[in-house]
């Protein structure tokens, strides 16, 4: 471009103190009241031509690249929503092969749930049993509920709440000494905000049992993010 203008400026001075057109030194420069300034001086004239043509290239190259700058950024923010949503969590109560019972206990308490299927995105931790949600959206909330009282005419007392920031929103409880073991489900979709934890609580009194056949699950999976 540089170089352009460069070839322009020295080609319009020697138009000025050169008596001759670009045509050739047959052809005496016009009088400045001529229609065209083309026809006095075509030399000039095509490199003004030429100049105008780069600047309407320049134009659509910046036009076309403001347009690609934004269809990526709308691209990029549409990976980072799929990638966001990529959140899902499944655990089970025990993972070895040796049938044990979690509970009673005179307070309610967080059940822990110890064997991960899966748990992408780490919102889960293993620790404490909470699910921190990492994006707010909608998500789909499973809980399996199974309890055996060890033989016939025993309590059995198989329960267990679904917890939002602490607080109760589903549950399952069956206490009964009919039977020697039971089981139960919940499956809720709700609206969930970033930073929500979603726990299940054991109710005093109540007891769950489970082995590697994984009867007590915990699951969760976001559906779609909403913010």
């Amino acid at each position: 471009m540089r170089a352009i203008v460069l070839l322009c400026l020295l080609q319009t001075s020697y138009a000025a103190l050169s008596p001759f057109s670009w045509n050739g030194p047959s052809a005496t420069v016009g009088v400045p009241n001529a229609d065209s300034a083309c026809s006095t001086d075509q030399g000039s004239c095509g490199c003004c031509l030429m100049l105008q043509q780069m600047n309407k290239l320049q134009s659509y190259f910046s036009t076309s690249l403001d347009k690609l700058e934004e269809e990526y950024s709308q691209t990029k923010q549409s990976l980072n929503k799929i990638e966001a949503s990529r959140t899902a969590f499944s655990v089970a109560l025990f993972g070895d092969d040796r049938f044990k019972c979690q509970g009673p206990f005179e307070v309610n308490t967080r059940i822990v749930y110890k064997h991960i299927f899966l748990n992408l995105g780490d919102g889960y931790n293993e620790t404490t049993g909470i699910f921190t949600v990492p994006r707010s959206g909608v998500y789909s909330i499973a809980l399996t509920v199974y309890s055996d009282a060890g033989s016939p005419g025993e309590l059995l007392a198989a329960c267990a709440n679904l917890q939002i920031n602490d607080q109760v929103v589903a549950g399952s409880r069956d206490r009964n000494e009919n039977d020697q073991e039971d089981s139960s489900s919940v499956v809720l979709v709700l609206h969930l905000d970033a930073g929500d934890r979603v726990s299940v609580n054991l109710p005093t009194g109540c007891f769950l049992c489970d082995d590697d056949s994984h009867y007590n699950t915990f699951s969760a999976f976001l559906l779609y993010v909403t913010e």
